[in-house]
């Protein structure tokens, strides 16, 4: 069962709605807009997520996300 649906009016700059239109595939316009909207709300929601989780803890340090990034790297090959 999909999402039910609603009709939105919304302005943009033309060449956004043409090269939205000429990527929307056989969706369309709509359900290309539809996704850049939900992978945003996505992005937000995350945002929030970090900003209270430093607020909490302290920002993360470089360091400490090359150490994540190299241990999911090595988790993805299947290394020990």
């Amino acid at each position: 069962m999909s999402n039910p649906t609603g009709r939105y009016s919304i302005t943009m700059p033309c060449a956004v709605a043409e090269a939205a239109r000429a990527r929307g595939g056989t969706g369309g316009l709509s359900a290309y807009v539809a996704a850049a909207v939900a992978r945003q709300v996505e992005r937000d929601n995350l945002q929030e997520i970090i900003t209270a989780a430093e607020a909490e803890h302290g920002p993360v340090s470089d360091e400490e996300i090359r150490a994540l990034r190299d241990e999911l790297a090595r988790a993805r090959r299947g290394d020990s």
